[in-house]
Parts: C-alpha cells; sequence; structure tokens
C-alpha cells in the first residue's frame, strides 16, 4: 500500500513512543507501506525534523530521509486547481492526486476538506489503522 502521510504525522510519531502516528512510522519503516512524497515533502520533513525543539538525532534524522529516498515512491506533481486554505498543506493534495494514491493521513483533516480532496481518503492515525487491515 502507498499512501502520503503530513509532516505532523512524521513528528508526532517520532517523539511520542507508542503513539498512533509511532505506529505509522513504524509500518513505514519496515516497509509494510510506501511513503509517496516529492522534493517538496522531503525537504519539508527534513527541515521540520530539524527544528531544535524536537531534540531528534541528527544521524536518526539523516537515516530516515535516506530511507525515504531509498523505499519511498517518488512522485512528480503539478499545482492544485483549487487552494486549501493552509498552502503549505498542497504538495501532500498534489502528490496524492498525481499519484493516485487515495490515502493521506494527517493530524489535520480540516485542511484537506472533501470537496477538494474528492476520491482521496482523508485520515487522522487511528482512523487508518482501524480501517485498514494491512495495518495492524
Amino acid at each position: 500500500m502507498i499512501i502520503v502521510v503530513d509532516t505532523n504525522v512524521i513528528i508526532s510519531g517520532l517523539i511520542k513512543s507508542f503513539s498512533e502516528s509511532s505506529k505509522i512510522i513504524n509500518l513505514i519503516l519496515s516497509g509494510k507501506i510506501k511513503l509517496a512524497y516529492d522534493t517538496w515533502i522531503l525537504k519539508e520533513y527534513e527541515e521540520v525534523l530539524k527544528r531544535k525543539k524536537f531534540n531528534i538525532n541528527s544521524k536518526y534524522i539523516e537515516s530516515i530521509i535516506a530511507q525515504i529516498k531509498e523505499e519511498g515512491i517518488y512522485i512528480t506533481t503539478i499545482p492544485l486547481k483549487e487552494s486549501l486554505s493552509d498552502k503549505d498543506d498542497e504538495p501532500f493534495l498534489e502528490v496524492a492526486f498525481a499519484g493516485k494514491i487515495d490515502v493521506i493521513i494527517t493530524g489535520n483533516k480540516k485542511h484537506f476538506p472533501h470537496e477538494i480532496c474528492k476520491n482521496i481518503n482523508v485520515l487522522s492515525p487511528s482512523e487508518f489503522l482501524n480501517n485498514y487491515p494491512l495495518s495492524i
């Protein structure tokens, strides 16, 4: 299964052990699910993970980014026809549309309105874990 994951889930999963987001990270790092990304998303992951307030080891960040590059699915995107309320969330939807990926996992579902996302399932980490048997 291929998914798109918002940065807030990545951060939460790395700083909150045993959280629902952490389970998503473990599924990605174990190769059970693939992470779709583009250049912008990868850059944001790296920039946010490096923020001092999160206190994540730089070698660990490098390792995660390297694994995403190697095992994830790189998607070339085109801009959305309609804007989201938070422009920083647009690359996630662009990747989902361009890659024909039907799941975005986010902690901010309200930023992805159904009328714009159309047939893409925008799920919280717990909704994903509860609704996709593959992830259990």
